[in-house]
């Protein structure tokens, strides 16, 4: 007897390490043993590999056999050591041969099957990049696991074909057929694609011009944006249209998106990569572990990262507690989330557009001279009292709704698709990237203050009105700098250079949330 070696990955958050399975088998009374700080999934994995290996013309050995994860000081959770368990234990046993450099990713049922386990992108990815090449997976897996470009994977049904593949004898496993799914190809990330998904198009909005202005020029510049209006006026149907309006994801962000997927795995398994930006859209009643992340253990990602790269639409925002709200301060700044919990610390990207509905008070009617408002001031109060200075500081975009009349309603004339808008919102964003290519920046939302006031600095006369709005203290200063954001995405759309004052101008209005007819 002696000992086997086998690969897997273990992952905290998007953050994936390699583990060296070891398994020793001793000469004592029949026991097995699971060391290096496995969780309670992980540790019926020994009542698991045992039902299986037997099911599959391969049992273990009656010896005790030792089975010890390294590194042991990194907590590991899950079904996915499965497959890495059995095959380490039945290579100390000589019924299988070289298993040391395959990383095996799978979970195992007590008949032998091999089956898919979440998060295989990220845990392809980590693997590969500390140097492992090659992988066995679940075939449900397969096609997620070929996504990476440069890892060659291998598929399988059950234990007994990946036993076979690994030099087992096939005259042992009860007749059993090697071979695996799909062949170890290498993958082909530049040529996977998601499949076309209908979007609703801004054509169908009736009326609302302005608002229709400030959707495209969020969507050009990233900035975040808030609309307030009597229910009725389409400010959900304006929301729903930001991502159709957004640009295809380009290869690095949508194998993020991906990866984001593959670990909260709430569909079937991932065939192609993601490449229209996510959308997300949280009940109100969502808490601040849905919302942000959270759970018992290693933290798992909320709707903020499900919504990377994409959209985050809070409608009726008011309604959401105000815990929950503040929460999203952080990562509308640094685009990231640290979750800590006494299991670890977990970080994840939250690199999200946020969007935010909301009526002008409970009962909605206090538009106009609100003559037939039902709220108290003390209620009016409350309600936007939840929508906090900070929070609101950081939304670049805030806009007054009104009504849409009924002359607007019934005007048959042709409006404009969201693929005619598209097309400029991807102009203005090439332009933007060119500009701000020697800052490391992508998109003008994310324009800092030393660049602004340094480099890209505007004249005295372009940011007169700015700097008397900032002087009597309407704007702040984080505001002052989210305003020239969004006279810079202003002229990008005009094809100007350099904002002019009618650019400040209009940035400063939308900033504002002045009545927009």
């Amino acid at each position: 007897m002696g000992m086997g070696r086998a690969l897997s990955v273990a992952l905290v958050g998007l953050n994936g390490y390699v583990i060296e399975v070891e398994a020793d088998i001793g000469q004592t009374l029949p026991n097995f043993v699971l060391l290096g700080l496995p969780d309670a999934s992980l540790n019926e994995a020994r009542e698991r590999i045992r039902s299986a290996a037997q099911n599959s013309g391969i049992p273990l050995s009656r010896r005790k056999i030792t089975v010890n994860l390294v590194p042991a000081s990194l907590p590991k959770k899950g079904s996915g050591f499965d497959l890495a368990i059995v095959m380490a234990a039945l290579n100390a046993a000589g019924n299988v041969r070289r298993t040391g450099g395959t990383v095996f990713l799978a979970e195992l049922g007590l008949d032998g099957r091999l089956r898919p386990v979440r998060g295989v992108l990220p845990a392809v990815l980590a693997a590969l990049s500390a140097g492992c090449r090659e992988f066995v997976v679940a075939t449900a897996n397969l096609a997620e696991a070929q996504l990476v470009k440069g890892a060659k994977v291998r598929g399988y049904e059950n234990l007994a074909q990946v036993a076979i593949d690994f030099d087992a004898d096939p005259k042992d496993l009860c007749g059993v057929d090697g071979g695996w799914t799909g062949g170890n190809a290498e993958s082909k990330t530049g040529q996977s694609t998601a499949a076309a998904q209908p979007l609703a198009d801004l054509s169908e909005v009736a009326g609302q011009p302005v608002a229709r202005l400030a959707l495209e020029i969020a969507a050009a510049g990233g900035h975040h944006l808030m609309m307030v209006g009597p229910p009725g006026s389409g400010k959900t149907m304006l929301a729903e249209r930001l991502p159709g309006l957004l640009p295809d994801l380009s290869d690095a962000e949508a194998m993020e998106v991906t990866a984001i997927h593959s670990l909260d795995n709430r569909g079937s398994g991932l065939m192609e990569l993601v490449r229209r930006p996510p959308y997300e859209r949280p009940h109100h009643s969502a808490s601040t572990a849905a919302i942000i992340g959270g759970g018992s253990g290693i933290p798992r990602p909320g709707a903020a990262t499900r919504a990377h790269r994409g959209v985050l639409f809070l409608d009726e925002a008011p309604e959401f507690d105000k815990r929950v709200l503040d929460a999203l301060r952080q990562p509308l700044e640094s685009g990231e989330l640290v979750l800590h919990r006494s299991a670890g610390t977990a970080s994840y990207p939250a690199r999200f557009q946020l969007v935010m509905a909301a009526n002008p008070c409970p009962c909605g009617k206090a538009t106009g001279k609100g003559i037939n408002c039902e709220c108290t001031p003390m209620a009016r109060r409350r309600y936007f009292g939840r929508l906090s200075g900070p929070l609101l500081d950081r939304v670049d975009i805030q806009l007054q709704v009104t009504k849409v009349q009924l002359a607007q309603l019934a005007d048959s004339g042709p409006r404009e698709s969201s693929q005619q808008v598209a097309s400029r919102v991807q102009l203005a964003r090439t332009i933007a990237s060119e500009r701000l290519k020697p800052w490391g920046l992508v998109h003008n939302a994310d324009l800092t203050g030393r660049v602004l006031r340094g480099p890209l600095r505007l004249g005295g006369h372009s940011t007169a009105l700015l700097d008397k709005a900032m002087g009597t203290g309407v704007l702040s200063a984080r505001g002052y700098d989210r305003v020239l954001r969004l006279a810079w995405t202003v002229a990008d759309l005009q094809g100007r250079e350099r904002p002019d004052s009618d650019d400040v101008g209009l940035a400063l209005t939308l900033r504002q949330r002045g009545e927009i007819s």
